[in-house]
């Protein structure tokens, strides 16, 4: 029999039934996107406390429509998990020493990948025939569950996301703070999960996390928009900094003007891109 949690928590659903995950908690709600036939009817049998969302293809976007509309009335601290946390973003072994945290806190671990993550000991050099595991690596691991990436926007690059306002976090960064601190390194929960109190959701206001949400929620053609990738690293700062918000962060109308700003300057640079690559192709002779 698990010790059950005071803590509320916020579950983001995809095609799974999160009973293993309600075991810790005796207050919940799963916010449900499954799309599979069978999951909602599975929850609906079970008698589980679910609200139907929209998919979106990732978590940020339920948590953030959340905050809005419940705004007024948070729980004092609040788990922002997923269905298939346990299991994916950490270890049950690890999940059990924090799901009692009253306190900020990375819900992730990833103990496989700890000698490519961490500083080379006698011991990884030894198992791995004289060669640095972590030579090469982007990534690093700042504690058990602290997870440190270069700022390169690597994943605004991939080709699998489209991207229609934001190509890097640092054009993201200036867009939501004025004079935000542009970071060589970026510490963040991968898959978003976390332990929040209220007052750090509380330090920006509800229109604030729902223009967010259209930065991430625009498409899922091929899949969901590269933007989320931002905003997952970024998650930290805004639950922890005290930075200045740029004015229209909290203006619904205004942000919608500034984001068509940012959409016409990502069509003009890619239209400037492909006239470069038409005039090198030109240069070296090619059709």
């Amino acid at each position: 029999m698990k010790e059950k949690t005071d803590t509320f928590f916020l579950i983001h659903n995809y095609n799974t039934v999160p009973d293993r995950l309600l075991e810790y908690c005796s207050r919940y709600l799963i916010m449900d996107a499954s799309d599979d036939g069978k999951t909602k009817e599975a929850l609906a049998a079970g008698g589980f406390c679910v609200q139907d969302v929209e998919n979106t293809g990732h978590n940020i976007t339920s948590y953030f429509r959340w905050f809005a509309e419940h705004y007024d009335e948070l729980p004092e601290v609040v788990l922002l998990g997923k269905g298939n946390m346990i299991g994916r973003h950490c270890s049950e072994e690890y999940f059990e020493k924090v799901y009692r945290n009253t306190w900020f806190t990375f819900l992730y671990e990833e103990a496989a990948m700890r000698p490519r993550y961490s500083k080379a000991t006698a011991k990884t050099l030894a198992e791995n025939g004289g060669k640095d595991p972590s030579e090469g690596s982007i990534a690093s691991l700042l504690s058990q569950s602290r997870y440190l990436e270069e700022n390169n926007s690597w994943y605004m690059q991939t080709g699998t996301h489209p991207c229609r306002y934001f190509a890097t976090l640092d054009d993201f960064l200036p867009f939501v703070y004025k004079d935000p601190v542009i970071p060589k390194y970026i510490s963040f929960s991968p898959g978003a999960c976390y332990i929040v109190r209220r007052e750090q959701i509380r330090l920006h206001s509800p229109q604030f996390y729902l223009n967010l949400n259209k930065v991430m929620d625009y498409t899922l053609d091929p899949a969901f928009p590269a933007e989320a990738y931002i905003v997952e690293r970024l998650l930290p700062v805004i639950f922890e900094e005290s930075c200045e918000e740029n004015a229209w962060m909290n203006d619904p109308d205004a942000f919608d003007e500034k984001l068509e700003e940012e959409r016409k300057r990502m069509e003009a640079a890619a239209a400037e891109d492909h006239r470069r690559f038409k005039r090198l192709r030109r240069l070296l002779k090619r059709p």
